[in-house]
């Protein structure tokens, strides 16, 4: 009998607390506002839990390749575009109204030290309740992902001069222009960077189609997609004419193995894999592949291959991923340089 009164005591304490957390709630007396800080025990409690859960993530989800080995430019425009601001960068303070938020945005150049690559590659690409971090907006582009962990890693090194050289480059007064000649170079040729296009001598109904796709999330990529969000109709188009009118690619007559050269001309009727010719012979509505960058081909290739995007021609989805996937693996290194010319 004894019992039975305790643990209907422990119960009734146990839905009165619930019930009291309740009306407290809905009284609306605790305070939400980011002005008020939170309590120590608060603070401590939230950062303890976050960096457990980001340790036993990191190591259970994360690949062995978090950190790419070279091309931190296309992430160095993004950080400057979109991290910055809260974050701020070598010689750039962030913006105060950032810095208002609880908890504010740490310092980089500080607290990337306290990271792994893995650890540092889980928190970009899902971000951290609660904090103001957003996950990465391109959820199948682990490859941005491994760039930004180069970047962060590169900050608490990094001087102001490398940074400004890293995202600007001198020539363009046009503001527009200047924002993607800071990836893509004055030229159109992309810095020289393995994960940049060539732009000059591209499409100009190509690039502008570009531009709208990723401006609406049909092209996934973090680092366009922000880039092209706030474009209007007219400075795509303006964008687009003024990057394809550059020397570039289309000149370079593709070069290489045989066996490249079959695939790019005849296909692979055996593993229904089309001639690349078929659709990016000149004249046709797709990007232009001769003497594209070889990295950049590949890379984009491999990135495809994971894509597991069901294609629905209703749609008008992408069909590449389907073809990458078609491409023998041994291959697709051989055809990137072969399309490159080299």
């Amino acid at each position: 009998m004894t019992i039975r009164i305790t643990w209907a005591r422990a119960v009734a304490a146990i839905v009165a607390l619930i019930v009291a957390g309740l009306l407290f709630s809905w009284s609306g007396v605790f305070n939400v506002a980011a002005s008020s800080g939170h309590w120590k025990i608060t603070d401590w409690f939230l950062h303890w839990t976050m960096r457990n859960s980001v340790r036993t993530h990191a190591a259970l989800t994360v690949p062995d390749d978090p950190k790419a080995r070279d091309g931190v430019v296309s992430a160095a425009g993004l950080f400057k575009a979109s991290c910055a601001a809260c974050h701020g960068a070598p010689g750039v303070r962030p913006l105060p109204v950032m810095q208002a938020a609880t908890p504010p945005a740490p310092d980089l150049s500080i607290n990337a030290r306290e990271w792994t690559d893995k650890q540092l590659f889980w928190i970009l690409k899902h971000g951290v309740k609660f904090s103001g971090m957003p996950g990465w907006a391109a959820k199948d582009r682990d490859d941005e992902v491994r760039h930004m962990v180069a970047f962060v890693r590169l900050l608490p090194e990094m001087s102001a001069a490398t940074y400004r050289a890293l995202t600007e480059v001198p020539g363009p007064t046009d503001a527009r222009i200047a924002t993607c000649a800071g990836c893509h170079g004055a030229d159109g040729r992309g810095r020289g960077q393995p994960d940049i296009p060539v732009l000059g001598g591209q499409s100009p109904a190509y690039l502008r189609a570009a531009l709208e796709a990723y401006a609406i999330g049909k092209r996934q990529s973090a680092v366009m997609s922000n880039a092209a969000a706030t474009l209007t109709p007219a400075e795509m188009t303006r964008l687009a004419d003024h990057f394809a009118a550059m020397p570039g690619i289309g000149t370079t007559k593709p070069a290489g193995s045989v066996e490249a050269a079959r695939i790019d001309r005849e296909g692979l009727p055996k593993v229904q894999l089309p001639a690349c010719a078929s659709c990016h012979a000149p004249g046709k509505p797709y990007p232009v592949l001769a003497g594209q960058r070889a990295s950049y081909i590949a890379q984009r290739l491999r990135n495809w291959r994971g894509d597991e995007t069901v294609v629905d021609a209703r749609k008008s989805q992408s069909t590449m991923p389907v073809i990458a996937r078609r491409i023998p693996e041994d291959m697709i290194d051989p055809l990137a340089r072969y399309l490159a010319g080299r």
